[in-house]
């Protein structure tokens, strides 16, 4: 990853990022996974221990997002936010559009809602097995502040894709839409036989209107 691009910021963001912290984590129960992450007092990190802790934040940010799939998108689809129902056979002529969506509302929201999910488990392991929070006092205050903000966050950006995405593609007002996303992308295009269902539904124009404004265009 040696340039940052619009497309990579949005990967960096969605699950490198939350799985560090929870990477950070899971250091506090594995000696090799902190040695990955804290910098030795005998030198900088080496190019295998940068590779190492690239590779489990990305593996630790994807599990992490399986996780707030099955929680976050839960809990905001069950509280009133509910997911459109769109229309994606207009996919192909808007592709770039829908791109748009995903990478400055959708990534942001996996964002939130994964460090929701990573700053939780981070913070857990950080109490220990006593799961006292009256030992770390002001900054466990400060950690369920910030997840408070998260959970905010991450409902104000997974609004505003729903919303923007059901403007561009349209909706098929269909009683449910589809809450089984964990990427952005994870959207069924209609049935083939469907959309000839659309078409055969639509008025059907006189043949002898048809033959009249095709003699009047020769």
């Amino acid at each position: 990853m040696s340039e940052l691009s619009d497309k990579n910021f949005g990967l960096v963001i969605a699950y490198v990022l939350p799985g560090f912290v929870a990477l950070w984590g899971i250091g506090r129960f594995s000696k090799t996974v902190e040695s990955w992450i804290v910098t030795s007092q005998h030198g900088g990190p080496t190019v295998a221990g940068f590779l190492y802790v690239t590779l489990a934040s990305l593996a630790a940010g994807l599990t992490v997002s399986a996780i707030r799939w099955a929680m976050v998108d839960t809990l905001h689809h069950a509280t009133g936010l509910k997911p459109p129902s769109l229309e994606f056979s207009t996919l192909d002529d808007r592709l770039h559009g829908f791109h748009g969506l995903v990478e400055n509302h959708y990534r942001y929201y996996q964002f939130y809602s994964n460090m929701f999910v990573a700053a939780a488990l981070a913070f857990l392991a950080e109490i220990g097995p006593s799961g006292n929070l009256c030992q770390i006092g002001l900054p466990a205050v400060g950690v369920i502040v910030l997840e408070l903000v998260f959970l905010a966050g991450s409902r104000d950006t997974l609004r505003k894709y729903y919303a923007r995405a059901e403007r561009l593609l349209g909706n098929t007002c269909s009683e449910e839409g589809d809450a089984k996303m964990t990427n952005g992308y994870d959207h069924e295009k209609p049935a083939p036989s469907k959309i000839a269902a659309k078409k055969a539904d639509a008025p059907k124009r006189p043949a002898a209107e048809i033959q009249k404004e095709r003699a009047n265009t020769r």
